[in-house]
């Protein structure tokens, strides 16, 4: 789960982090005196949307006016405009598509005078199972970047659970940004702050990019971005009631009701999938046979036959779509069982694109009966290598 900047901030705040004072504003009539609240004497205006780079996008409206999703303003009805012309317009980065996501609110902040730009993460490394730091002198830019072209110039180490953040880390980091005098110490602090968020939240990413050493010599998180466990959010209400769901996808929204695993993605090819690994296969092979997957979707073990209907009335509502492939191999889940839900799926929302079946393992006979008994138009597969040229096969005509 994601949460925007100013909401982020406010987290940080609350443990102590240095980060600078702002308003978040949901109405363009709110913004002059969100923006009078602040000190100044220069205004930043950000758009608020899950996705970085939001200083290099671009407004698809020309009422947007010129310039990013961060702005500069000068005085507080300079701010209030900036803020009114960004908010209900699509801002296009390099992380949303071309499709760009709507601005439902920006956030006003006081400005910062700046003297060196930093990056810095804390994040889940899933080779040692810890937590790791990352941290770079190349502030604001995208980290991917550094890593190719300036890889001396990254800094990554995990923390010993055991022994948890200790000072001598804070250090590490300070020496490898160029930190000197009390800003070593201010360092030091500021990681523990940000290591014990991390650890109570039980979040998956923290990025601070930039993390700025202001002209007075002091460190301060400029920008933040978090994301957290899904699957912890029971234990944090305050968290869970910071999700924006505007900034879903609805199909991945619509799948979370019914406990489904599924993420959009840009191919033509719908896939129902029980398994992670078979679902992963399944999308390689489709590439392999020269088609791209349009999502990924695995409905579990355990699914039930509403479940699967849920699923199949998912995949269907891409637009994209235009064939699907349902590849089950049944252990826990019964082949029967999915046999069911697709054709009371089909029946229930029709079927305008081809469909491709490969059914093995738990009652996998029982399975193809009911679907060769049934009117829905099915392509049968005897495995996964034609069942997947049999889809691409028909999609590509």
């Amino acid at each position: 789960m994601n949460i925007h900047e100013y909401q982020a901030k406010a987290l940080l705040r609350s443990y102590g982090a240095p980060v600078s004072d702002g308003r978040a504003v949901l109405r363009a009539e709110e913004a002059k005196t969100a923006a009078g609240e602040l000190d100044g004497p220069l205004w930043v205006v950000k758009a608020q949307i899950h996705a970085g780079g939001r200083g290099k996008g671009t407004f698809k409206e020309p009422r947007a006016g010129d310039g990013g999703g961060v702005r500069l303003a000068k005085s507080v009805e300079e701010a209030a405009e900036e803020a009114k012309r960004m908010l209900g317009q699509t801002l296009v980065t390099k992380q949303t598509g071309p499709a760009g996501k709507q601005v439902n609110r920006v956030y006003i902040e006081d400005g910062s005078g700046i003297e060196s730009e930093f990056y810095l993460a804390l994040l889940v490394d899933r080779v040692t199972s810890r937590i790791s730091f990352v941290c770079s002198t190349e502030g604001g830019m995208d980290i991917e970047e550094v890593a190719e072209t300036t890889p001396e110039k990254i800094l990554s180490f995990s923390i010993d659970p055991a022994t948890g953040y200790q000072p001598f880390h804070g250090r590490r980091i300070a020496f490898m940004l160029g930190l000197e005098g009390q800003q070593i110490k201010q360092c030091v602090k500021l990681m523990g702050i940000l290591y014990r968020l991390f650890l109570e939240k039980d979040m998956e990413m923290l990025e601070i990019n930039p993390l700025i050493l202001t002209d007075k010599g002091e460190l301060k998180c400029l920008d933040a971005k978090m994301s957290f466990d899904s699957n912890a959010t029971y234990r944090h209400a305050d968290i869970a009631e910071l999700r924006d769901v505007t900034e879903e996808d609805p199909k991945e929204l619509e799948a979370s009701k019914y406990d489904l695993n599924y993420i959009a993605l840009d191919g033509e090819i719908g896939c129902m999938v029980n398994g992670a690994g078979l679902a992963m296969a399944t999308m390689d092979i489709i590439k392999l046979y020269g088609a791209e997957p349009a999502n990924f979707l695995d409905v579990g073990g355990g699914a039930t036959k509403e479940k699967v209907t849920e699923a199949f009335k998912i995949i269907t509502s891409d637009d994209n779509v235009k064939g699907i492939l349902v590849n089950i191999f049944g252990g826990i889940m019964r082949c029967d069982v999915i046999a069911e839900g697709v054709v009371a799926a089909v029946k229930e929302v029709g079927l305008t694109v081809p469909l491709v079946v490969r059914l093995e393992g738990t009652n996998v006979e029982k399975g193809k009966e009911i679907l060769n008994n049934s009117d829905v138009d099915v392509i049968a597969a005897d495995d996964l290598k034609d069942g997947a040229q049999k889809i691409v096969k028909a999609v590509k005509g």
